[in-house]
C-alpha cells in the first residue's frame, strides 16, 4: 500500500463511477419527485464496492454468472439509463407500490456502484493490494456524498440550460461507456 497506488486506484474509479456525469440523472429524479439520500446512498454504494471486492467472484460464481455476463447486463441498463438522457423519455418507471425512494435503486446500484464499477474493482485486484482498493472506494464514496448534498446547488450554478446540455452530453458517455462494456466482452459472445 502506497499513496501513489491509493491515488492511481482512487482516480480510476472516480472516472469510472463518474459521479459529475450522473448529476443529471440525479436531478432529473429529484424533479421527478424522487427522494435522494445521499448519506445512505453514499454508503450503501460503498457497501456494495467493498463487498464486492472481498467476495464478488465467488458470490457471481455462486450463481453461475462470470464476469463478462455481468458486465453485459451492466451495460444494457447503463445503455438504457444514456438513452433516457439523450432522448428526455423515461424508462424506468416509478416504484407502482407508492415507493418514491431512487436511493437505493437506481442511484447506488447501479448508477453507482454498478456493474462497469464492479467489474472494474475485480479488475484492480490483478494490480492493487485490497486495502488500496478499499481506500480508493472509501475517498470516492466521500465525493459521491458532496455531490450528491450539494446537487442542487450544484444544478442551481449550472442552470436549466447547462443541466441540458450536460444531461445530453453525459448520456452520450453513458451509451460509449456501454458500447465499450460489450466491446469489451465480446470474445465472450461469440
Amino acid at each position: 500500500m502506497t499513496i501513489k497506488s491509493i491515488l492511481s486506484v482512487s482516480l480510476i474509479l472516480f472516472s469510472v463511477i463518474d459521479i459529475l456525469g450522473g448529476l443529471p440523472v440525479v436531478l432529473s429524479m429529484k424533479n421527478r419527485g424522487q427522494n435522494i439520500h445521499s448519506r445512505r446512498a453514499s454508503i450503501i454504494a460503498g457497501a456494495l464496492m467493498i463487498s464486492f471486492l472481498l467476495i464478488g467472484e465467488s458470490l457471481l460464481g455462486l450463481f453461475g454468472v462470470d464476469i463478462q455476463s455481468f458486465a453485459l447486463a451492466g451495460a444494457l441498463i447503463i445503455f438504457l439509463i444514456g438513452l433516457e438522457m439523450i432522448l428526455g423519455i423515461t424508462l424506468f418507471k416509478d416504484d407502482p407500490n407508492g415507493s418514491n425512494d431512487g436511493t437505493i435503486v437506481p442511484l447506488a446500484f447501479p448508477l453507482i456502484a454498478g456493474a462497469g464499477t464492479l467489474t472494474t474493482i475485480l479488475s484492480l485486484k490483478s494490480e492493487y493490494d485490497s486495502i488500496s482498493i478499499g481506500i480508493g472506494i472509501v475517498v470516492n464514496m466521500m465525493i459521491v456524498w458532496a455531490v450528491l448534498h450539494f446537487s442542487d446547488r450544484i444544478g442551481k450554478v449550472l442552470g436549466n440550460g447547462g443541466l441540458t446540455v450536460l444531461r445530453k452530453v453525459f448520456g452520450i458517455i453513458l451509451l460509449a461507456i456501454a458500447i465499450k462494456l460489450v466491446k469489451g466482452n465480446v470474445d465472450f459472445i461469440a
